[in-house]
């Protein structure tokens, strides 16, 4: 049967990460100048960046029919997932925690898509002139939750650790 109060917190958490994302976009985009590091520590800079592509900046160069693409996916997930996570039991907390992290993190970068035409992203890691992409917070949901689905499904959703 499913659990409403389980699923009433995991929207409660999608829309934290989405205020929390959307809060840090708004700050990075009016305090940082564009493309211009802000060092923070010797691995980690504050660096403005604007990607109308998807991750890693995927098809950024598509000529704009992308910025359709992935609002509309991003549509039919984050429905699909707000539907999964109603229909879950209250076992299922480490699924119910990974859909809401990710469904989170859809809807803050579709936000951005609707609003802007392309994702805020201002997290820059990077060792010995190595960079990794620069990425926001809904991006990050997305990854740690998209780690929980693929854990919790090697744990074959057991639950809470309890044996089947």
């Amino acid at each position: 049967m499913p659990e409403r109060r389980l699923a009433l917190a995991g929207y409660a958490l999608a829309l934290l990460v989405l205020l929390l994302d959307q809060g840090s976009k708004a700050w990075a985009s009016s305090v940082l100048d564009y493309a211009r590091p802000v060092p923070v520590l010797p691995f980690f800079n504050l660096t403005l960046h604007h990607n109308p592509g998807a991750a890693f900046s995927f098809l950024s160069d598509a000529g704009g029919w992308q910025r359709w693409f992935f609002t509309g996916l991003a549509l039919v997930v984050s429905a699909a997932l707000a539907v999964w996570l109603r229909s879950l039991s209250r076992t299922e907390r480490v699924l119910a925690l990974g859909l809401s992290l990710v469904l989170g993190g859809a809807l803050g970068n579709l936000v951005d898509r609707l609003q802007h035409g392309y994702v805020v992203d201002f997290i820059s890691l990077h060792y010995a002139g190595h960079y990794f992409p620069t990425f926001n917070i809904a991006d990050s949901a997305i990854t740690v939750g998209a780690a929980l689905l693929v854990l919790d499904s090697l744990r074959g959703s057991r639950g809470d650790g309890a044996q089947a």
